[in-house]
């Protein structure tokens, strides 16, 4: 072989410094973009454990509104003015206006670590209901529950007296 060629094909067998510099920054920008999608997955992956909960929140005031009586035990009369206490709630009606911070058993006793949801209810007396209507016949309770990022679940039911 002559030298020169030797010399030749010794250059050609590495890499300079500008496909080195080529490939670090095209690493670089690929593992940035993959940190990025890791990093926006890791931050909502609780978005809808939250919104699952604030779910169960509402639809469990809701069992617990709809299974009370439609009139008011001790007066048989619709919505009278509410009981003192939530433990004392023995009506639909008196949950009209509830405004809890965190969610609360039927005693109104606080639910450990629900402390963050915002839950509020309320009770329409004018509610029509496939063509049954008058607060005598139809009520509908709504009830919204906001998450600790803001988010609002809004779940409602009808109760009828027939």
């Amino acid at each position: 072989m002559r030298p020169d060629s030797t010399q030749r094909h010794r250059r050609e067998a590495g890499t300079s410094l500008i496909e080195l510099v080529v490939a670090i920054v095209v690493i670089s920008i690929a593992l940035t973009g993959t940190l990025l999608v890791v990093d926006t997955t890791t931050r909502r992956s609780a978005d809808p454990m939250l919104e699952r909960q604030a779910m169960s929140i509402a639809d469990a005031y809701l069992r617990e509104i709809l299974q009370k009586d439609f009139l008011d035990p001790d007066s048989g009369s619709l919505c009278p003015t509410a009981e003192a206490q939530r433990r004392l709630y023995d009506n639909i009606c008196d949950y009209n206006g509830l405004s809890e911070t965190g969610a609360r058993d039927q005693s109104g006793a606080a639910v450990t670590g629900l402390g963050g949801y915002q839950i509020s209810i309320s009770v329409d007396q004018t509610a029509n209901l496939a063509g049954v209507s008058g607060s005598s016949n139809v009520l509908r309770v709504d009830a919204s529950v906001t998450d600790p990022a803001g988010r609002v679940v809004r779940l409602s039911g009808y109760r009828t007296n027939l």
